[in-house]
């Protein structure tokens, strides 16, 4: 894979290995290959649809990439620099440019914080010369930025719906004005209805603030309508890539195939 003038973030041969049972009495451990020598690349501004079944790895990719899986063997690469050979301080301006918007929208959020605390949390972390009145009209904006109204700061996560919730997700993502994100299954969790809004948001949001995405999801129809290019992936492995609407409208992999008759399109 030749890394162009356009690439942001480029993997190669990720391997993502977990001891599991054994060492009873000297048994070996057997090693679970969650993700077993996957190489891809996001380009700036576009979007890359990883998508498989459940157990299939790519979730595990998706916090691979944000440090929160450790990696056994490869390299990511973030506009030519080694993410691996970083230490946790030399990696901490790219917490800033890398962000990650979680599956499940209730857990992901602290239930005793109100939005306001949410929002501002990642500002004191990577802006700490930032006002108190900077900060104030910043989370304003995000959450305006995602369709909710600024009035809504002063309540608590348990008192929006779902779609609501995940809006506040992807607001507190954009906080720190990232340049990539890693969506991880963001609509699963929501009604049909739901997750058209949530998906046009994220088109939108990418067409004003040039965003890159890693767009992972169990639903190949939900990736085709957002990606660009599309992998898909199984027992740890791709199988499959390719611009994303050859890869649904002519799928050469038996997966694929399975993955597209059993989701009705979207």
């Amino acid at each position: 894979m030749n890394e162009t003038p356009d690439t942001l973030l480029e993997v190669k041969d990720l391997k993502v290995h977990y001891a599991t049972g054994g060492g009873l009495l000297g048994s070996p451990k057997s090693v679970t290959k969650a993700v077993d020598g996957v190489s891809l690349c996001v380009k700036r501004g576009r979007t890359t649809g990883l998508v498989g079944e459940s157990g299939s790895g790519k979730t595990t990719i998706g916090r691979a990439l944000v440090r929160l899986a450790d990696v056994t063997a490869g390299d990511i690469f973030y506009e030519g620099v080694s993410l691996r050979a970083l230490d946790e301080r030399q990696f901490f301006p790219y917490r800033k440019r890398m962000q990650m918007i979680f599956q499940d929208p209730f857990n992901s959020l602290n239930p005793r914080m109100r939005l306001a605390g949410i929002l501002e949390e990642p500002l004191r972390i990577h802006f700490p010369k930032m006002s108190v009145q900077k900060r104030a009209a910043r989370t304003g904006e995000l959450l305006e930025q995602v369709g909710l109204s600024a009035d809504f700061r002063a309540r608590y996560p348990h008192e929006f719906s779902g779609g609501q919730r995940q809006r506040i997700g992807i607001a507190r993502a954009l906080a720190v004005e990232p340049e990539f994100i890693v969506c991880d299954e963001p609509v699963s969790a929501l009604d049909v209805s739901v997750q058209a809004q949530i998906v046009n948001l994220l088109k939108d949001l990418q067409k004003d603030l040039g965003l890159a995405y890693l767009f992972i999801a169990h639903d190949l129809a939900v990736v085709e309508h957002i990606s660009d290019e599309v992998l898909v992936m199984t027992q740890g492995k791709i199988v499959e890539r390719g611009n994303a609407h050859e890869v649904v409208a002519h799928p050469k992999n038996e997966y694929t195939q399975k993955l597209i008759a059993a989701v009705p399109r979207f």
